[in-house]
């Protein structure tokens, strides 16, 4: 499989080196509009590129995308034209509006259409949403991901938020972990938000908690601020409750809140119900990469089986689309009904 990246951040970096690793794909080429000087030394042998006309022109199966968000829908539209196959960072756009147009243009053209997101691809993920489930709804959701980003982490948050918030960029992993637990329809969503910082513009905030309520009864909270000033005290809380009892995860030690490795971790799960409680040791977890070389694996058997996408495709646009509204929530400072 013929195999394009395009960004060379820490994510598209992240993504080439599973396509280099993985016995079926070739790559072709990658894009980034500036010369890496930091480049992996597996990857210093590919073609690279500083557009991504330059990058399709090699007519590629298989485009992974792993630029700003603000640039994600575009991109993915012109490669499945092109006849591409598409893998795209999460948001998959920064509108609902794009992201609709995105998966239509894969049922258009029969592309099949990736969105990344990794917690899909973790075992102690997936081993919590099947606890959860099993306790039965409705469901009290709280999670956060606070980083007390600094330097080079900074610089990059700075960065993404000249087009997406924190709650938003984050939000959405989350927000998604969620409608895998309740399988309900989102229908109200509210939020707050406050700009911490002058080093941002000044119609976006770094720090934001939305608020969602599903049509089962469940809600839920999530919050995710970015930026030198965040507090790293309970930075990383998640946990589930219903009548049932609650699971939560229970590892405190994630070393700094800027560590990625630590924002997939579980450790053990603690499953509390009035009966009793039953701890899960979570051992041998994969790492950030092999996260990223299982989900390449994913889009590579999803294209090579020709596997059903829709129901993934349909949860996240969903996911997008509760975020937003507590983006929208923020700004409006009215709540929004979906």
């Amino acid at each position: 499989m013929r195999t394009l990246v395009i960004g060379l951040g820490n994510m598209g970096r992240s993504h080439a080196l599973a396509h280099h690793a993985h016995p079926g794909s070739e790559i072709v080429g990658l894009v980034n509009r500036s010369p890496r000087a930091d480049l992996p030394e597996a990857l210093e042998g590919y073609p690279q590129f500083r557009t991504a006309e330059e990058g399709l022109a090699l007519d590629p199966d298989l485009v992974v995308i792993a630029t700003y968000s603000d640039s994600h829908a575009g991109l993915a539209i012109r490669a499945m034209e092109q006849g591409a196959h598409v893998f795209v960072e999460k948001p998959l756009a920064t509108t609902v509006a794009d992201a609709r147009a995105v998966v239509e243009k894969a049922q258009e053209t029969g592309r099949k259409l990736g969105v990344g997101y990794i917690l899909r691809h973790h075992p102690s993920w997936q081993r919590l949403i099947a606890e959860a489930r099993a306790l039965g709804g409705p469901y009290v959701f709280r999670m956060n991901l606070n980083q007390q980003s600094r330097g080079p982490e900074w610089e990059t948050h700075k960065a993404l938020m000249q087009t997406t918030s924190p709650l938003v960029d984050c939000g959405v992993h989350y927000v998604d972990v969620w409608c895998q637990i309740t399988d309900a329809a989102p229908v109200r969503v509210q939020g707050i938000g406050l700009r911490l910082s002058e080093e941002i513009a000044p119609d976006m905030y770094n720090y934001g908690q939305l608020q969602v309520t599903f049509a089962d009864g469940s809600v839920g909270w999530y919050e995710a601020g970015w930026g030198p000033m965040m507090s790293e005290t309970a930075f990383f809380v998640k946990d589930v409750i219903s009548p049932g009892g609650s699971v939560s995860i229970t590892d405190a030690d994630k070393g700094e809140s800027a560590d990625i490795d630590g924002h997939t971790k579980v450790g053990g799960l603690l499953v509390h119900r009035p009966e009793g409680d039953r701890l899960i040791a979570l051992e041998n977890e994969p790492g950030h990469q092999a996260l990223c070389d299982a989900e390449q694996a994913w889009m590579f058997a999803a294209i090579t089986e020709n596997r059903d996408l829709s129901r993934h495709m349909e949860d996240a646009v969903r996911s997008l689309a509760i975020c937003l509204a507590a983006d929208e929530a923020i700004r409006s400072g009215r709540p929004v009904t979906l």
